[in-house]
């Protein structure tokens, strides 16, 4: 009896220890995934153009393998062959890379730019597929993408892959202040341009008329604080279940202090004039000039080689970028009334014309088409930089004058 107590007694330890062993086994691997800390990265605007909006990041930590990576889908190099070429064709190339955190956060520290981190309520299994996914897109095959500013780029990719990742759907609530309000592509751009106007002029003659067309909550997204936001408020339907998409939200740079005192540096460097004020005082050049040429009754053919060969100069640059170009905001751009190729090709007409003092029909048609681009600005269906209009009173003064001169001459 005492034999079969004891055999039953080593059975039932042996039991245990087995059973507590595949245990621990169990565990292991999922120790490691709960240890994971996934987070979105937003960073604040900087001083050059391409980082007037700000960027978006991933942070991807690992401590038990003494992983903290940063995944950019932001990386480009001026150095490509034909970069400018390419990026006006709507072809440029931008890629993911991954870099140290620590490597990350001192060069926005070292240029000014704030980082804020959103850390991700993912569960282990969530965490895994979001790793997998990073992983799989870094790979030499995969890393490369076609940038695209307002639908595919370094905020809309990280967005994209973590709604891949989540089991559910991420529900992004709107803000109730904003509920009548409705954003353009480029109400937002003017946001972020404001205080860099001549990099806003710039982007306004580019963009077209589908620049202006209301758009959704999900196409702000470009934008990395709209991101931010939406992130913010967010939350993961799974089921009958719902969670929060971001448990906590932390400032991880801190640069107020540097940016305030950059903003006391900047106050201190000269003057530099608007597009609207340049535009203006070269209007009033034109106009006095005009005015002394028709009393002298001179075409001052200079004046027009100079205005209408830029405005021909500008024109190419829209047509091109209208017809050929990929990217879809440059189309239907109807500055084309104003800087249009014709300017540049019919030039030596123009002058000839002047010098001759015969009378243009380029002219006429210049002044009709002009005068009603003006009469009728506030009813195009785009919205133009200021600067556009006393631009457009310089070539349709100067068109008057050619007509004025050529009719009195045939008195």
């Amino acid at each position: 009896m005492m034999h079969i107590v004891k055999i039953i007694l080593i059975t039932l330890f042996l039991a245990s220890t087995h059973t507590l062993r595949a245990a621990q086994e169990e565990e292991t691997p999922q120790a490691p995934v709960d240890s994971i800390r996934l987070s979105l990265l937003t960073c604040a605007p900087g001083e050059e153009i391409y980082s007037l909006f700000g960027h978006t990041a991933i942070r991807y930590e690992n401590p038990a393998r003494g992983i903290d990576a940063v995944f950019n889908y932001g990386m480009f190099s001026f150095n490509t062959p034909n970069f400018i070429l390419r990026f006006a064709l709507g072809q440029t190339d931008y890629e993911l890379g991954v870099s140290n955190y620590e490597r990350f956060a001192s060069e926005y520290s070292y240029y000014g730019r704030s980082v804020w981190q959103q850390n991700l309520n993912l569960t282990p299994q969530e965490k895994q597929k979001l790793v997998a996914l990073l992983e799989a897109n870094y790979q030499p095959q995969n890393r490369v993408y076609r940038y695209n500013f307002f639908y595919d780029n370094c905020a809309t990719r990280p967005r994209d892959i973590i709604e891949e990742s989540v089991a559910g759907k991420v529900i992004y609530a709107a803000d109730p202040a904003d509920a009548n309000q409705t954003r353009s592509f480029r109400d937002i751009v003017h946001q972020y341009t404001q205080g860099h106007p001549w990099a806003q002029f710039g982007i306004d003659l580019c963009i077209g008329s589908e620049a202006d067309r209301p758009i959704d909550d999900r196409q702000t997204m470009f934008a990395p604080f709209y991101l931010m936001n939406f992130f913010s408020t967010a939350h993961i339907a799974e089921n009958s279940r719902s969670r929060s998409l971001i448990t906590d939200t932390e400032k991880i740079v801190d640069c107020e202090k540097w940016l305030a005192t950059q903003e006391s540096e900047i106050e201190k460097e000269p003057y530099l004039p608007t597009p609207l004020q340049v535009a203006l005082a070269l209007f009033m050049l034109t106009a006095g000039a005009t005015i002394y040429g028709l009393k002298k009754k001179k075409g001052l053919w200079g004046i027009d080689l100079v205005l209408f060969g830029t405005a021909g100069i500008a024109g190419c640059i829209l047509a091109f970028l209208a017809l050929f170009s990929e990217h879809p905001a440059v189309t239907s751009n109807y500055l084309l009334l104003v800087f249009h190729p014709g300017q540049l090709f019919c030039l030596p007409f123009i002058i000839h014309a002047v010098r001759k003092k015969k009378r243009s029909w380029y002219h006429l048609f210049n002044f009709i088409v002009l005068t009603f681009f003006i009469l009728l600005f506030p009813l195009i269906p785009q919205r133009f930089d200021l600067a556009v209009v006393p631009l457009a009173l310089c070539l349709l003064i100067r068109s008057a004058s050619n007509l004025i001169l050529t009719y009195k001459h045939k008195k």
